[in-house]
C-alpha cells in the first residue's frame, strides 16, 4: 500500500470512529424513541428500549474486541440501573436523568486524567497517530513544556464541558416535558460537541502553526 493509500486509510478510519458513535449513540435512539411514541408506547417504555440501541452496541463492541472500553462500560452501568429504578417508579425521568450521568461520570474522569502521567487528550492523540507520530508525541510530551501546557488545557476544556452538559441535561430531565428532553438533550449535545471540536482544530492549527508540532498527529490540520 502506497502512501496515498495510507492517508486515505487513515482518513476513513477516522470518520468511522466519529459517525458511527454519533450514529448509534445520538441519532438512532432518537428516531427510535419518537417512532415508538408515535405508536401510543408510554414515554418510560420508549426510552428504555431506545436506550438500549447503544448498550447493545457496547456489549456487541466489547465481544468483537475482547475489552471493555471505560465509554462503553459506563453506558451500560447507567442504563441497567436506571431501567430497574423506571421498573419499580414506573418515572420515565429517570432514564433521561440517565443521559445526564453519562456526561458527568465522563467530564470528571476526563478533569481526573490531570493527575495521570498523560492525559485524556494525549491518549485520544494516539487513535489518530501513526507509529513514527506516536514516537514523536512522546518526545514533545517529555520536552516541551508548551505541548504539555496545551493539551492540559484542551482536558480542561473538554471535561468542563461535557459536566457542562450533565447540569443542563439534569434540569431539563426535571423540568420539561418529557417528550421535549430527548431531541433538546441531544441537539443540545451536539452543539456542546461542535463548540468543543471548533475551540480544539482552532486550537490545534494555532499551536502547530506557532510551534510545528501537531497536537494530535495531524500536520495536515497546522498547514490550512
Amino acid at each position: 500500500m502506497d502512501t496515498a493509500d495510507t492517508v486515505d486509510a487513515h482518513g476513513a478510519q477516522r470518520w468511522r470512529a466519529l459517525l458511527v458513535p454519533l450514529t448509534v449513540n445520538i441519532l438512532l435512539p432518537l428516531v427510535l424513541y419518537y417512532v415508538l411514541r408515535a405508536q401510543g408506547m408510554v414515554p418510560w417504555q420508549a426510552l428504555l428500549l431506545s436506550s438500549a440501541l447503544p448498550a447493545a452496541h457496547a456489549l456487541g463492541t466489547a465481544v468483537v474486541r475482547r475489552r471493555v472500553d471505560l465509554f462503553d462500560l459506563l453506558m451500560v452501568v447507567l442504563l441497567a440501573a436506571s431501567a430497574v429504578t423506571s421498573l419499580v417508579s414506573g418515572s420515565p425521568r429517570v432514564l433521561l436523568l440517565k443521559d445526564a450521568g453519562i456526561p458527568a461520570v465522563l467530564g470528571l474522569w476526563i478533569l481526573s486524567s490531570l493527575c495521570a502521567s498523560r492525559p485524556f487528550p494525549f491518549h485520544f492523540g494516539h487513535r489518530l497517530r501513526g507509529p513514527a507520530q506516536q514516537e514523536e508525541a512522546e518526545r514533545a510530551w517529555r520536552d516541551r513544556p508548551d505541548f504539555r501546557s496545551a493539551l492540559r488545557g484542551l482536558t480542561v476544556l473538554w471535561g468542563g464541558a461535557q459536566l457542562l452538559d450533565a447540569v443542563l441535561s439534569t434540569v431539563e430531565a426535571l423540568a420539561l416535558p418529557v417528550d421535549v428532553v430527548p431531541v433538546l438533550g441531544r441537539f443540545q449535545s451536539l452543539v456542546i460537541l461542535g463548540a468543543v471540536a471548533v475551540l480544539t482544530v482552532r486550537r490545534s492549527r494555532a499551536f502547530g502553526n506557532g510551534t510545528g508540532v501537531p497536537l494530535f498527529g495531524l500536520r495536515a490540520l497546522s498547514r490550512a
